[in-house]
């Protein structure tokens, strides 16, 4: 979300002017709020009056501002308004995996040095554990809270990035939960609740669901995001990239969602009222605001030339349900589409409404913080042993573990001295991955493993794009004379990043080189980990005997390493599963980024597991343990009968049936569900973590859906030799339903499989006709 137009003098210059006017009560060193009751002035003003209920606080607001000061409120660096006592506000902050100063609106410095570096999202999404999600973001807003109280920070945070990981080489991937719909919702939804803390109507922070929609693509041959038109079908918008927004809006209860750079079907995101008004507000009902991309809206005039006039792009993404502007386009232009009649006072009050209405949801018109639920939080509350904890944890549970030949865990005893080497060996920053702030602080691999071992460390390559191997030599001589060896290879972001799609997956430069010949020189076993946020095809390695073990350690956090080392030494059994599929360097010679079809085609071998059906280095869902689990299912009904509404045959609207499948809204969905109990037996020598996974499979009749989806999943902790019971209710009409070439969700009739590990069920679905008269 970084501001890269260019944009023209004038405009420089008014953007200069806005922000000189709007310094905001950050730099001031006081929280941002309205209604102080030591001002005389408005303390009886009605918007003011917290008994109220808040939609008639707005209104009495709206009512008492003029039109200049409405057009300066809708974009992100709101002026103050001092004769209603409103501060200046910076609407802009992250919390992608905890406090970010990337945005404008939070500030590290002073009595706030840091804040929790979390895992990157893409890491987290690998531990499949929704309550960590939540936990999380509820840590998050505590400090967030913490941090506003301070004067440091303001409380609506555009994060999570929901977008669907279609393609390996996205260099946005890693701000993602991975590659399933199901999954990305899940994440998002918990995330939310644990950024927003909702009590009743009221909001800890607000959080803001991102870049709704069909955003994968920033910078790939050539073709970049602000001109990027995606062709999507109706029908994977509906089941695949729309997803994770709804689940947002309708489960999370979101209180923001912001539209993308790119058009979808060549009309910019932000101004098509379809994508807005019609779906986010009209059909998931949005209880709260939109906000565009920044600079997005400039960038649809500047640079898609989507209008002639820059004031009909203002009139077009507000009346399309835009409410906030990233950037000073709004406050520009706004004027001149009233004026020239292509927008109405009244439109500028729906998109104020929206804004200061989450605005009082954050108790922000309710008078000085301290007073208010969470003023008694401040820097004592921000980067706690128990956050940090929380932290640990979180990369703990994201580790994935690819390969094991048996070397792992490694012994204290017998493996005294550990080779350490690799670009990614002793890096801080690397681990937190992009939109980070400033952690608390840091264990690298190396200090993490040397905390159980003595170590010997060589970089090998001076940097993660190993243009030389002239330091090979030392980095053997270190693996000849070990007990083992730990090769940390991987990317960073001088690699995959905003901006930045790579061009193959291939690890960087010499990297291989200097991993094949450090495990033919090493003495003991050699142990790949690897840090990415997308996919790297190694297949090298993973074939190689002499690299006996691998993991994947995604961006994990402020304590990485020491997740790390106490994964490579067994103080943690490793539990995650890779929430993207890992494909060979062939397959993206065969897909453009372009392309967003998720469906193969002639010549075009499809997008993600859902629809691949092509070779892969490791599959989504794929992660081992150092123990060994079985499952079997100890309750599985196998007969589920569907009731049509009996009113659509009085109405001869018979389309219901169509390929033998019924439309959901067209049955009881609450009486369509059935329960499903898998045992979990821990038969290893280890504690562990399982991970079950539950897919779905249509009848073979139904062409047009997924081979198999995801339709839940749980994270179960069984003692070894013991058996845990998890409980699951399949929901025929939200995991046994499939969208059609129409956009629209049906359910099948006939037999479905259901997948969990090596066990497939089957139920068989019949329509009920019971009862209809003809």
């Amino acid at each position: 979300m970084s501001r890269t137009t260019k944009p023209d003098s004038l405009t420089l210059l008014l953007l200069l002017l806005i922000a000189i006017l709007s310094i905001s009560s950050v730099e001031s060193g006081r929280p941002p709020f309205a209604c102080d009751p030591r001002n005389g002035l408005t303390r009886s003003l009605r918007f003011c009056r917290t008994n109220l209920p808040i939609h008639v606080r707005v209104r009495d607001l709206l009512g008492r501002l003029t039109l200049p000061e409405k057009i300066r409120l809708l974009v992100n660096n709101a002026i103050d308004v001092p004769r209603l006592g409103i501060r200046g506000y910076e609407w802009w902050s992250e919390a992608l995996h905890g406090v970010s100063n990337v945005g404008p609106g939070t500030k590290f410095g002073g009595s706030f040095p840091g804040a929790t570096s979390f895992p990157q999202v893409i890491t987290t999404a690998a531990s499949f554990n929704e309550s960590l999600w939540e936990r999380i973001g509820q840590v998050v807003s505590d400090e967030a809270r913490a941090m506003y109280n301070g004067g440091m920070a303001g409380l609506t945070y555009w994060s999570p990035n929901v977008n669907i990981f279609r393609d390996p080489r996205w260099g946005r991937g890693q701000e993602t939960p991975g590659e399933d719909p199901v999954l990305a919702g899940k994440y998002a939804a918990s995330y939310v609740r644990g950024l927003q803390s909702a009590t009743g109507n009221r909001l800890k922070v607000a959080a803001c669901c991102k870049h709704y929609t069909a955003y994968d693509l920033d910078n790939w041959k050539g073709v970049d995001r602000f001109h990027f038109n995606a062709r999507v079908s109706k029908q994977d918008l509906a089941d695949t990239y729309n997803v994770p927004f709804k689940a947002c809006v309708v489960e999370g209860k979101v209180a923001s969602v912001m539209c993308s750079y790119n058009q979808v079907n060549g009309k910019p995101t932000c101004a098509d009222p379809d994508l807005l008004k019609g779906t986010i507000r009209g059909q998931w009902h949005l209880n709260g605001y939109i906000v565009s991309d920044c600079d997005s809206v400039g960038v649809m005039y500047d640079t898609q030339h989507f209008t002639v006039t820059p004031e009909e792009s203002a009139a077009a993404t507000i009346k399309a349900g835009l409410d906030l502007d990233c950037g000073p386009f709004l406050a520009i232009y706004t004027d001149l589409a009233i004026r020239r009649g292509l927008l109405t006072v009244t439109d500028v009050d729906m998109a104020l409404a929206n804004t200061v209405t989450v605005q009082m949801r954050l108790g922000m018109f309710d008078g000085e913080p301290s007073a208010q639920p969470y003023g008694h939080l401040g820097p004592r509350h921000v980067c706690t042993p128990d956050h940090k904890q929380l932290a640990l944890e979180a990369a703990r549970q994201g580790i994935v573990l690819l390969k094991n030949s048996g070397s792992l865990p490694l012994s204290t005893s017998r493996h005294r001295t550990v080779a350490v080497i690799g670009p990614n060996s002793d890096v801080t920053e690397t681990m937190i991955g992009n939109y980070a702030g400033v952690a608390c602080d840091y264990t690298s691999p190396l200090k993490g493993i040397s905390r159980y071992v003595r170590t010997v460390h060589q970089a090998g390559c001076s940097n993660v794009a190993c243009k030389a191997n002239n330091l090979f030599g030392f980095a053997e001589v270190a693996a000849r004379h070990a007990d083992a060896t730990v090769l940390i290879m991987g990317l960073d972001q001088s690699i995959e990043a905003e901006f930045k799609d790579r061009a193959g997956l291939l690890l960087p430069g010499y990297q291989q080189e200097l991993v094949t010949r450090v495990a033919q020189a090493s003495k003991g076993p050699t142990i790949l980990v690897l840090m990415s946020g997308g996919p790297i095809d190694f297949s090298f390695a993973k074939y190689d005997r002499r690299v006996s073990a691998i993991l994947w350690a995604g961006y994990p956090g402020q304590a990485g390493g020491t997740a790390i080392a106490d994964v490579l030494f067994g103080t943690t059994n490793p539990g995650g599963k890779l929430p993207m599929t890992w494909y060979p360097q062939s397959y993206v010679a065969k897909v453009p980024m372009t392309n967003m079809g998720m469906r193969p085609s002639r010549g075009y071998p499809g997008r993600t597991y859902r629809f691949y059906k092509g070779p892969v280095v490791f599959p989504f869902g794929h992660g081992l343990s150092y123990t060994n689990f079985k499952q079997s299912l100890a309750l599985a009904p196998t007969d589920l009968s569907v009731l049509i509404n009996t009113n659509l045959f009085a109405t001869k609207n018979y389309s219901t049936l169509s390929s033998k499948a019924i439309r959901v809204k067209h049955t009881n969905c609450d009486s369509l569900s059935l329960p499903l109990h898998i045992d979990v037996e821990n038969t290893g020598n280890m504690d562990g973590t399982h991970t079950l996974l539950l897919f779905s499979e249509p009848p073979a009749a139904v062409k047009w859906s997924p081979n198999k989806q995801l339709i839940s999943f749980h994270r179960v902790h069984v003692i070894a030799g013991s058996k845990q019971r998890v409980k699951i209710n399949v929901h025929a009409c939200k995991h046994l339903s499939v969208v059609d070439e129409f956009g629209i969700r049906r359910i099948p009739m006939g037999q479905h499989s259901l997948y969990i590990g090596d066990l497939k069920h089957s139920i068989s679905l019949q329509a009920n006709l019971e009862g209809i008269k003809n």
